[in-house]
């Protein structure tokens, strides 16, 4: 097993299929896989990442496309695997590179992205496939297969090159008894399996989690009795896309005489889709606008929103702030229908309690059995593995602990070690005569989106916006004289985030005069004001212990 050799990678050798992630190594999120091959280009899933509390104003975080600069009409294909955001948030974002690159998926994936791709008014090339379809994209010979995941339509895909034959699953499990009766193409696999697998790439997400996974049939009891036992309304948060979950609610409100509304723009937005597509069943008279909820007897209501991982502009955390025009009183019970993703912890038990003060009571994974993962455990992906039998692994969607976990299981089932690939977003792949070698990386870096424009943010405005929240922000007004650098009048400190003494005015106007002083060229203008800027910046961070954000302003006498 080794990682990420830090080199520049070679041109690709001929009869060799070059495999690039760009995303969704070392993460949740922004899944992104570019294989290339006789000069021509296949991307498998383009999503994004959501931001943590370390990116501030930022909306959500894009692959970095920079590696397919100047590649674009090399590219033959954009394949989806499923219609999570995860996957498939970026693409509106990647289509802005080139609109006509075909985009390939099943017909509630390409559902969803419509509806993106509108907003952004982005038109899109689609290619609609289903389980069993196997298609030919340049030198890209593409076979789709069904996989159960929380989400209808998931898609594995099996990719064949004169170089080899690729299986990446996509985001799956192995339910037994799934809610749409599709379960995951088991002998499919195993038929690819003897055909000859060279690089496997299998869903990382619970690799660390012993056995097997419950059925999504299994919650229906803890769903029933939330319904059955509430005592007023139901409201239930999930995420916008799992429409097997919202079924099942839906399900639920029905037996007990409760009607529902969707809450939320993208709620509304998807479930209107499924349900226009036959992926969602809602008896006639039930689905109810929200206001008109509002004015039955709570026993009555089911509200089903978003916001289940604490989003700050969630519609659920607006409702726990007072922030909504739905107000949750006393007697109210919220049921979190989803899991808690790795790195939200904190923001999640803060809307639990933000809920609790507000009276609910709040139902959720830690309490009851609510939620079951979309994502193979230990057990299933060791079954996986032993119909598989691949030459070459390469464990893709997880943080690293998880590709860690799942590359040792592919050891365990018998996969030689140095062909266990734990690798990161940006390494480079090449695949031939059954071997697969790590090459090199290319950038791979985050690339932030505000209001819809891709890289509206980069590292540094967030270190500075951190800076402003943590230390908070100094403005200095001066007014100098260019020709001999004398300051005629006081300087003017205006801080914002915290106070200086008199005493610390005192000693930061000396330093600076003596930076003013010190300057060899222009005793005003951008070059000086950064001067002075760092130099008020070392004195704080070694005198105050705080770093804010200095602005200087220089005023010619």
């Amino acid at each position: 097993m080794r990682r990420t050799a830090r080199q520049t990678p070679p041109a690709l050798a001929n009869g060799a299929l070059r495999v690039v992630p760009l995303g969704g190594l070392g993460e949740i999120g922004r899944n992104m896989t570019v294989f290339e091959y006789g000069g021509k280009l296949l991307i498998v899933d383009c999503g994004v990442l959501f931001p943590e509390e370390n990116h501030p104003g930022v909306d959500v975080i894009l692959p970095d496309f920079s590696y397919l600069k100047d590649r674009w009409q090399d590219v033959v294909g954009l394949v989806l695997t499923h219609g999570h955001e995860d996957h498939i948030g970026g693409v509106p974002y990647l289509l802005k590179q080139r609109g006509d690159i075909p985009v390939i998926s099943a017909k509630l994936t390409l559902a969803f992205l419509k509806t993106k791709l509108d907003e952004h008014r982005i038109k899109g090339k689609m290619v609609q496939v289903k389980e069993g379809d196997r298609r030919k994209f340049g030198p890209f010979d593409v076979e789709f297969l069904a996989v159960n995941h929380s989400i209808p339509d998931g898609l594995a895909v099996a990719i064949r090159t004169p170089a080899g034959l690729v299986l990446e699953t996509g985001d799956f499990k192995m339910d037994q008894f799934p809610l749409d009766k599709r379960i995951t193409d088991l002998a499919g696999f195993a038929r690819l399996g003897e055909e000859g697998v060279d690089l496997f790439m299998p869903d990382s997400t619970n690799a660390e989690v012993p056995g097997f996974l419950a059925a999504e049939a299994d919650l229906i009891p803890a769903i029933d009795n939330v319904m059955r036992t509430a005592p007023r309304r139901v409201v239930v948060s999930s995420f916008a896309s799992h429409v097997h979950r919202i079924q099942q609610i839906i399900d639920s409100a029905h037996k007990y005489n409760r009607k529902i509304a969707f809450v939320g723009r993208s709620m509304v937005r998807n479930m209107t889709t499924a349900r226009e597509l036959g992926y969602l069943k809602i008896p006639r008279g039930m689905l109810v606008e929200a206001k008109e909820l509002e004015k039955m007897p709570p026993t009555k209501a089911v509200l089903i929103c978003t916001g289940s991982q604490g989003e700050p502009m969630a519609a659920l955390a607006r409702m726990a702030s007072g922030d909504h025009q739905i107000n949750l009183t006393e007697g109210d019970t919220v049921l979190l229908a989803s899991s808690l993703v790795p790195g939200n912890e904190s923001s999640i038990y803060r809307l639990i309690n933000d809920l609790t003060k507000q009276g609910a009571n709040v139902v959720h994974k830690g309490n009851a059995k609510v939620h079951v993962s979309g994502h193979a455990s230990a057990g299933e992906l060791v079954y996986c593995y032993n119909l598989v039998r691949p030459r070459n692994v390469m464990p893709v969607h997880g943080e690293y602990r998880h590709l860690k976990a799942n590359a040792e299981l592919a050891v365990r089932t018998g996969v030689d070690p140095k062909n266990a690939l734990i690798v990161e977003d940006g390494t480079v792949i090449d695949l031939k005569d059954g071997v697969a070698r790590v090459m090199g990386s290319v950038p791979a870096a985050y690339v932030y989106v505000e209001n819809m424009v891709a890289g509206a943010a980069t590292e540094e405005s967030l270190q500075d916006r951190l800076r402003l929240a943590e230390d908070g922000a100094v403005t200095v007004l001066l007014i100098v004289n260019p020709d001999t650098g004398k300051i005629e009048e006081d300087p003017e400190y205006f801080a914002v985030g915290f106070n200086l003494t008199e005493k610390d005015l005192e000693k930061a106007t000396g330093i600076v005069e003596k930076t003013i002083a010190g300057l060899r060229g222009e005793k005003t203008g951008p070059g000086a004001e950064k001067a002075i800027g760092e130099a008020l910046l070392r004195w704080s961070d070694r005198a105050l212990r705080r770093k804010p954000v200095y602005t200087i302003i220089i005023v010619e006498a």
